[in-house]
């Protein structure tokens, strides 16, 4: 089983934010998989499923983004997965222009304190899916940036990119993280 988590924060002052492309990106699987995430459980939003027939769970924590370690710790735990093997996690990077995707087998939380909070509670090995945001402006506030909306253009290019995540995380869950890897690390030209 696979336990498939999108981070971003709870609440509508937040949805559709720079930092909530993880959430997105799960309800992008949960309709073209048809897995409603509609339970609740340590502290998170699930959905139990199937995609390319391998049992998965979509996890969206309610915790709010530092925290989001706490609740995957408890659905590892519960389901006795293997983070290594069967935890992929679907994050906002601002290293990576919007549209480009970056995935990883494992890696540092490279200042992601969703990510970091993951590490302290399961390890560095988890499989990543980074949706790239953009690179905070000059000047900005961090927290200020990655809270914001995208402009018209950028959602553009990060629908597509979200788009693009669900299916490198179809790859994975059958398999396939070195194709997902090759397919989906390319650059994307605008």
């Amino acid at each position: 089983m696979y336990i498939i988590a999108g981070l971003g924060n709870p609440g509508k002052q937040y949805a559709h934010t720079r930092h909530n492309v993880g959430f997105d990106t799960l309800d992008i699987l949960e309709e073209n998989y048809h897995i409603p995430i509609e339970g609740k459980k340590f502290k998170a939003l699930y959905g139990q499923g199937y995609l390319n027939g391998q049992k998965v769970l979509l996890v969206k924590p309610q915790t709010y983004m530092n925290l989001s370690g706490e609740s995957l710790r408890a659905f590892v735990d519960y389901f006795k997965i293997d983070p290594k093997e069967e935890l992929i996690v679907i994050y906002d990077d601002i290293s990576l222009e919007p549209g480009q995707l970056r995935i990883r087998a494992k890696g540092s939380a490279g200042g992601h304190n969703g990510i970091k909070n993951i590490i302290a509670n399961l390890g560095d090995t988890f499989k990543r899916v980074k949706v790239g945001v953009g690179e905070k402006p000059k000047g900005y506030d961090l927290a200020d940036y990655v809270l914001s909306h995208f402009s018209k253009a950028e959602r553009e290019l990060v629908e597509d990119a979200m788009e693009r995540a669900a299916d490198a995380v179809a790859l994975i869950t059958a398999g396939e993280m070195d194709k997902a890897m090759n397919e989906y690390n390319k650059k994307v030209e605008k």
